[in-house]
């Protein structure tokens, strides 16, 4: 494995990228996607105003090129997981006199990117 270091401006690194993201990049000449790697850490350099990506790489994957997209994917067996302090409390009452009956009840629940 090797580690390969990309240096961003600052404003262009998006807030949601995490360390265990899956870092890619679409190589310019030939239109593939290339998968790095697993981002291993995230430096931000304030005074210079550049943020360095460091992602570790198998043996073969060549680093990307000026001018190539860059891009990242969450893991997902990272982002998968319980519940983690999140819940949702109802009640239902009926305050007329008359019969009622409740039908269904229904949720949506979907993960967020935190």
């Amino acid at each position: 494995m090797i580690d390969i270091s990309i240096t961003f401006a600052t404003e262009s690194i998006p807030n949601g990228m995490q360390v265990q993201d899956i870092l890619w990049y679409v190589d310019g000449s030939s239109g593939s996607e290339i998968q790095i790697g697993p981002i291993i850490s995230i430096t931000e350099n304030t005074e210079e105003g550049t943020t360095e990506v460091v992602a570790t790489a198998p043996p073969g994957v060549a680093p990307p090129s000026s001018g190539d997209f860059i891009f990242y994917v969450k893991n997902p067996i990272v982002e998968v997981s319980s519940l983690k302090g999140y819940f949702a409390e109802t009640q239902f009452i009926n305050e007329s006199t008359d019969y009622a009956e409740l039908f269904a009840v229904a949720s949506e629940v979907f993960e967020s990117s935190k």
